[in-house]
């Protein structure tokens, strides 16, 4: 137990500091895991820890990451996928593999062994990039959404290898691969046995038994779960349906993660959806971690002190070589700028189950154990590139893309007394509201598909960054009443607010704020009109409560009414004491004000609210 006790406390605390270390650097978390399982790697073998039966483990946080994407992915947004899923997925898989398979002849491997490498490192990593991606909120864009193609096509082509390898043993290493002892595939495969046809309709049948069970038994499971009322029981449920997929899948040969993606896609329409990525997503954000940590922490130190040139470089060409592989597979397909270069960057790693593969080569004869030991250094180091990968996309390339390639702004043939920044949900209602009031009106916006289809109803917006003072100057900065700030992102309208109220000083800014922070940074920038974008929301949900509680209208309204008149002379009173070289939760002073004016202007609200009461029956 206490061996136990200090594996979890070393793998915890190595995570807790190094993540957040790597974030605060940009790194993001998947390095942070990787770089914590490489420093705490010297105290596992010290504990005589077994790595690979850890990350066989943790590897469970892959098949609950596809349990959750499945859910987030309804069949017909699968079934409009197929083009990207055939195309891209299959194209990157075959190409990759005669690529390298190429590459490995070149260096005179038995083609037997060629083709091996070939197939095992054509895969790319689902759990890094998964992850990744998922962070940096990039999964839904349009490169995000080939990258997740090609991983599910990956995720299949492992049954198909797993099935080839064996057929590619060389004679020769017979011996040593009877001496490497039993498949790292592993487990029980109830089809090993079976002839090729049986086996085939058998893996057909367990998919299906999962699509059946996920449409009529799943869901009658979860009602009898919930009619007891406890929480726990519920995430014993989850845990029970993932599991029992993925064993199914396991019995039968098939992938766990494929399985659980699939029971996912199944439930995606199922009312229980949310319950279920709510319970599963605790535990599968620390098998990742866990399963980082043990990819960082397999790195044999000793054997990549002695060859590490040779890894290096075997590293660099695979990179080079996949990387070439989805350029041209993406511009095929008709990937460009940004969406091609995401691609080209996510994926040209080894993935997770080269682990798995190399090891299964090396137990059926294809590779020699000195070129799995080194296969698998390989793999480690592409996986560590990775992150390095992403900040390269991140700080580099998609900043230069923004900036220098983007579409130019329009010409703007007008200047009116009003210019809106942004025609969204918000500036688009206050266009229409000034233009009924019979003002005129200059929209810019830099969402050309939201351009589209204002144009198509007929309304005038401009494209273009309203944050570049040129463009302000050709729509009459100098001369407008009026500026509406209604962008999405809180930079940039920090960005334009701050340049108004510094240069045109003459012009009234409303400025949309995201939250109670960004309105005091706005009022600190000097801007006096901020419109919290859920306030007044908030006021008539609040006003419709008082409703429910008993109120008459005119009641509700009174009390609405007296509650944002002390909320709007309780703001400037904070904005005066905010310091934006402060986080807000830290500014000592500032809480201590909004301590003492609650303690004082609390009693006097309640005092208003009972006079509303008692004079408006």
């Amino acid at each position: 137990m206490t061996g136990f006790l200090i594996l979890a406390f070393l793998i915890l605390v190595a995570g807790v500091v190094a993540v957040p270390l790597a974030s605060r650097f940009g790194l993001g978390s998947v390095l942070g895991y990787l770089l914590a399982g490489m420093a705490i790697s010297p105290l596992l073998v010290a504990l005589r820890v077994d790595v690979e039966a850890l990350q066989v483990f943790a590897e469970f946080g892959v098949v609950m990451m596809l349990f959750i994407i499945g859910l987030e992915i309804e069949p017909r947004r699968l079934w409009a996928m197929r083009g990207k899923l055939l195309g891209l997925g299959g194209g990157q898989v075959l190409l990759t593999t005669l690529g390298i398979t190429g590459l490995a002849l070149i260096d005179a491997q038995p083609w037997q062994t060629a083709l091996a490498i070939g197939m095992v490192l054509a895969l790319s990593s689902t759990a890094i990039i998964v992850q990744t991606l998922t962070e940096k909120k990039l999964m839904g864009s349009e490169g995000g959404e080939a990258s997740f193609s090609v991983l599910l096509v990956q995720d299949v082509a492992v049954i198909p290898i797993l099935a080839l390898l064996p057929l590619l043993a060389l004679p020769d290493l017979y011996p040593a691969a009877a001496g490497h002892g039993e498949s790292a595939h592993g487990g029980l495969d109830l089809t090993g046995q079976m002839p090729i046809w049986l086996a085939a309709a058998t893996r057909i049948a367990a998919v299906a038994a999962v699509v059946g069970i996920g449409i009529y038994a799943i869901r009658p499971l979860f009602r009898y779960i919930a009619a007891a009322q406890l929480r726990e029981l519920f995430t014993a449920a989850a845990l029970v349906v993932v599991i029992g997929i993925a064993l199914l899948m396991s019995l039968v040969g098939l992938s766990p993660a494929l399985g659980a993606f699939i029971a996912g896609v199944v439930l995606a329409t199922s009312e229980y959806r949310h319950e279920l990525e709510s319970d599963i997503n605790p535990f599968k954000g620390l098998l990742l971690g866990l399963f980082f940590i043990t990819v960082g922490a397999s790195i044999d130190f000793a054997l990549a002190e002695q060859v590490w040139q040779t890894v290096v470089l075997g590293a660099g060409i695979i990179i080079a070589a996949k990387f070439a592989v989805l350029f041209a597979v993406g511009w095929l397909y008709g990937l460009r700028r940004q969406a091609l270069w995401l691609f080209c960057l996510s994926l040209p790693q080894a993935g997770e189950f080269a682990f798995v593969l190399i090891s299964f080569a090396a137990a059926n004869a294809v590779f020699p154990e000195a070129m799995a030991d080194m296969l698998l250094l390989v793999v480690a180091l592409t996986m560590l590139a990775t992150p390095l990968l992403f900040i390269l996309y991140d700080k580099v390339i998609a900043h230069a893309l923004c900036e220098g390639e983007g579409p130019e702004a329009d010409v703007i043939e007008e200047q009116n007394p009003v210019i809106i920044a942004g025609r969204g949900r918000v500036g688009g209602i206050v266009d229409r509201m000034i233009q009924a009031a019979g003002y005129s009106t200059t929209v810019i916006d830099y969402d050309s598909k939201q351009l589209e289809v204002a144009r198509k109803f007929g309304l005038r917006t401009y494209f273009g960054d309203a944050t570049r003072p040129d463009l302000l100057d050709s729509a009459g900065i100098a001369r407008a009443k009026l500026l509406v700030v209604a962008l999405d992102e809180r930079e940039q309208i920090d960005r334009l607010v701050k340049y108004v109220v510094k240069n045109h000083p003459q012009v009234h800014v409303v400025a949309r704020a995201i939250d109670r922070s960004h309105v005091y940074d706005l009022w600190y920038y000097g801007c006096r009109d901020i419109i919290r974008e859920t306030y007044d929301s908030s006021i008539r949900m609040g006003r419709s409560s008082f409703e429910a509680l008993g109120m008459n209208a005119a009641q509700a309204h009174a009390s609405a009414d007296a509650f944002e008149e002390m909320d709007r002379k309780f703001m400037p009173a904070i904005a005066d004491l905010y310091d934006p070289d402060i986080p807000y939760a830290e500014n000592e002073a500032l809480i201590a004000r909004v301590r003492q004016l609650r303690d004082d202007w609390d009693p006097i609200l309640r005092e208003q609210m009972i006079e509303i009461l008692r004079h408006n029956h």
